[in-house]
């Protein structure tokens, strides 16, 4: 069944094995949407990157097909779910975890909080390192979520995400899954990125927090949080981390071009597998060159 009960949500996911069964299989890949999507965004990669991996992709509580209880929305909350869900799945070696947004945020929570399950993260435009400056608008963003009505506040919040490049039909596509997605996950899992002592989406309050991931990392940053990708280079513990900035990307660049990025990560995780998985104490990677998986050398594809 592809829905499982972890305490007190009901969470949906598809769980997919390595489609060339006549090879040695690889990590178990796990794929974690955004705020006010779902699974659903990752069908665009599951046949490039599923050929030698597992691939595991839920829907977040409050999200696509999961139940909608009304807390546990913070990304150490929406990890915890994670965790149940490998267990449930007796996935016990460590994943890729590869997130989009607020993805982004859970799967590094979960490398933090438990790194013994993450071989290495993908995070896709992440929603942390937010400036202040981008930080003054969030508490007039929290009080539209939390009127009653989060939908004009959530739907508002898209405008920024797409480029001239972006292909109408993602907007229409992204609008419908936030009509789709609980009120009360649309009201509480912004605000949870951003607000309190344990949150860690704004810089630089977050910034040791994101330090303690010692796993490997590939970042790939939109056009428009391009400026996040040097403050995050700082950040990284282990030599093969990386952090790029996709010109012209927008917000949901994996789906504007998603041949280009899954060969990117195809080929930054090859790059793993023939590397060390623990690196020196204290190496980092600020001077280590970029593949020629960049965005920038690899050949584009029009989104499907």
């Amino acid at each position: 069944m592809p829905f499982a009960q972890l305490g007190d949500v009901r969470v949906f996911f598809t769980d997919d094995p390595p489609a060339a069964a006549d090879r040695e299989p690889r990590a178990t890949l796990l794929l974690v949407h955004g705020y006010g999507a779902d699974s659903d965004d990752w069908v665009f990669h599951l046949p490039g990157l599923g050929r030698r991996h597992r691939i595991v992709a839920p829907d977040l509580r409050g999200h696509g097909l999961s139940s909608a209880p009304g807390t546990g929305y913070a990304p150490g909350d929406l990890a915890g779910d994670l965790v149940r869900l490998l267990d449930h799945l007796g996935v016990t070696e460590p994943v890729v975890a590869i997130g989009h947004s607020l993805g982004a945020m859970v799967v590094s929570a979960l490398a933090v909080e438990r790194p013994g399950r993450v071989r290495a993260l993908v995070c896709v435009d992440p929603a942390y390192g937010q400036s202040p400056e981008v930080a003054a608008a969030f508490p007039a963003m929290y009080a539209g979520l939390r009127s009653g009505d989060p939908f004009p506040t959530a739907l508002a919040n898209e405008d920024w995400c797409h480029t001239p490049a972006s292909p109408p039909w993602l907007l229409a596509w992204h609008r419908r899954k936030i009509r789709a997605t609980a009120p009360q996950a649309l009201a509480e899992a912004f605000p949870a990125m951003y607000e309190g002592d344990a949150a860690f989406g704004l810089r630089p309050h977050g910034d040791a927090y994101l330090a303690r991931r010692a796993c490997p990392v590939l970042s790939c940053w939109s056009d428009a949080q391009a400026g996040s990708a040097a403050w995050e280079r700082g950040l990284f513990r282990h030599p093969a981390s990386r952090a790029e900035v996709w010109p012209g990307g927008g917000h949901r660049l994996h789906a504007e071009r998603p041949a280009e990025f899954t060969l990117v990560v195809r080929r930054w995780l090859d790059g793993l597998d023939r590397t060390p998985r623990t690196p020196p104490d204290g190496m980092v990677t600020g001077s280590v060159p970029p593949s020629s998986a960049s965005p920038s050398s690899v050949p584009t594809e029009p989104a499907r």
